[in-house]
């Protein structure tokens, strides 16, 4: 499908200023920032791609097997994304928070990682949800079936805005005051989503795309060398392209 045969959405983002969306607390040390940084960008990237999904979607052609495979293999990309998001929180992150966090916040905590949990749970399941209505609609190719993926997309979108909106106000505050450099640095290094090397680029450019300029300052100086490199080279071409053809319209400068 060309570009010029996909609607464009009216919802293409635009970079935040650096104090939009920032936690209460401001962090200590420069590996906090970047934790809360990345924690911020990551969510504010899925909240917006979830959103164009379903709004994509409800006015994607019937029976247009590329177009269909286009959407729900976007979803399948994001839903991975996020996955591995929550996993890292789950194995890594909040750990090192109780751990490095003083005792008398301990309670505090760990009432809201009770919280969080039982959210991040329900959008594991609702994941799950979107999954069944892509292979649905990738089957049928029908309007209900394509309907009921948007719809999908739409209500997981919902849940994410809510449960990523209490976890900034609540966690990342901490997160910023009581995370260690060391911690960090571990974290960072050991947790790769499995993901190819356009798959890599495309997330790296829908990360940048709304951040603010300070946000978009410490996720580039965090990659490797190479992987700037790549992203300067062809990344950004890249990244432009793909989006277009999703969207069609481009992306935020």
């Amino acid at each position: 499908m060309t570009a010029t045969a996909v609607r464009p959405t009216t919802l293409i983002p635009v970079p935040r200023s650096p104090g939009d969306g920032a936690p209460a607390a401001t962090p200590r040390d420069p590996a906090a920032y970047r934790a809360v940084g990345y924690q911020r960008v990551l969510h504010q990237l899925v909240r917006r791609e979830l959103r164009l999904l379903a709004e994509l979607a409800t006015w994607a052609p019937v029976g247009e097997a590329e177009r269909t495979a286009a959407l729900t293999g976007h979803s399948e990309l994001i839903s991975r994304v996020l996955l591995h998001h929550h996993a890292v929180e789950r194995e890594s992150v909040w750990p090192v928070l109780l751990r490095t966090a003083p005792a008398d916040r301990a309670g505090e905590i760990r009432a809201a990682l009770d919280e969080w949990t039982a959210s991040c749970a329900r959008i594991d399941h609702m994941l799950r949800d979107v999954a069944t209505a892509a292979r649905q609609w990738q089957v049928a190719g029908t309007a209900q079936a394509r309907d009921a993926f948007a719809a999908a997309c739409s209500a997981l979108a919902d849940a994410v805005e809510t449960q990523t909106v209490e976890e900034e106000r609540t966690l990342l505050p901490m997160l910023g005051e009581y995370l260690q450099p060391a911690d960090w640095a571990a974290i960072a290094r050991s947790s790769h989503c499995n993901l190819s090397a356009r798959e890599q680029l495309l997330v790296l450019g829908l990360a940048l795309e709304d951040a603010c300029a300070d946000d978009r300052a410490r996720l580039l100086e965090g990659l490797p060398r190479s992987a700037r490199m790549a992203w300067r080279m062809n990344g950004g071409r890249y990244y432009r392209s793909a989006v277009v053809r999703l969207r069609g319209a481009p992306p935020a400068s």
